[in-house]
């Protein structure tokens, strides 16, 4: 069995669309200690190959191996969403329970369709992505052993220092504040998505720089059935994410026995 100094330092960030998780790999970039990896397993599933590192793969189990093996170089963080499943990924016990370690970002569903639709209007349910994103949460704590890390964006735009001082706590790696500013640019890690990136592209930190005016999503009968849906996910996440109090004091979710 591996040691801890021998296993590969991947840090997972799974998230639902348009919940910041782009604005949380920027900074992630601009830490200068990580290697980031850009959305490899929703690259495979759009596009059929995504570059990590140095190396182009063909499917989930390539994207996993070259994980690993760029974890054994570096540490490593990796950005994702569940707007598809990935069936390689949860077949992996080894990833998901020792390999890696995994953080879950979530977005209340209103806000999250709303702004799906605004960008594809003919979306799906499933490109929602709460379902396949409580499943996967739901894997890794029974593989793992143990409650990962649910970082709501809501509490993440409030109060970016506390909420990223916790989430770095618990990855175990050291908080760097001056990577909570970045400078505003389109990385090219999002140049095949950018339509979707605008607002983190002309950013310079956790904001929002403009209130979007979004359609009221009850309004339609599939935008609410969606709501709807994806509500009981969300909100069983959101019960275990962290929270942090006004001395920056995290509490999480007891440990499973």
């Amino acid at each position: 069995m591996a040691t801890p100094e021998e296993r590969p330092r991947i840090l997972m960030l799974w998230s639902v669309p348009r919940a910041r998780s782009t604005a949380v790999f920027r900074m992630m970039c601009e830490r200068g200690d990580v290697t980031a990896v850009f959305e490899p397993f929703s690259c495979l599933a759009n596009f059929g190959v995504s570059d990590i590192g140095e190396v182009s793969v063909h499917g989930e189990r390539e994207a996993l191996a070259a994980l690993r093996g760029l974890g054994q170089r570096c540490t490593v963080f990796v950005k994702d969403t569940t707007e598809n499943r990935y069936p390689g990924v949860l077949a992996d016990e080894a990833f998901l329970a020792r390999d890696a370690r995994h953080a879950f970002l979530i977005r209340h569903p209103r806000e999250t369709i709303a702004s799906c639709h605004a960008l594809n209007p003919g979306i799906g349910y499933d490109q929602i992505g709460f379902e396949a994103l409580h499943e996967l949460f739901t894997v890794v704590r029974q593989r793992s052993g143990e409650t990962p890390v649910v970082i709501d964006a809501e509490d993440l735009m409030a109060d970016p220092e506390g909420i990223i001082r916790a989430y770095c706590a618990r990855m175990d790696i050291t908080f760097r504040a001056g990577a909570l500013a970045w400078r505003p640019e389109t990385r090219k890690e999002w140049l095949p998505t950018r339509e979707w990136h605008r607002d983190v592209s002309a950013s310079s930190g956790f904001e929002v720089l403009t209130k979007k005016a979004y359609p009221d999503i009850t309004a339609s009968p599939v935008l609410h059935g969606y709501m709807r849906r994806s509500l009981p996910y969300y909100e069983e996440l959101r019960s275990l994410r962290v929270q942090v109090n006004r001395s920056r004091t995290a509490r999480w979710p007891d440990r499973l026995s």
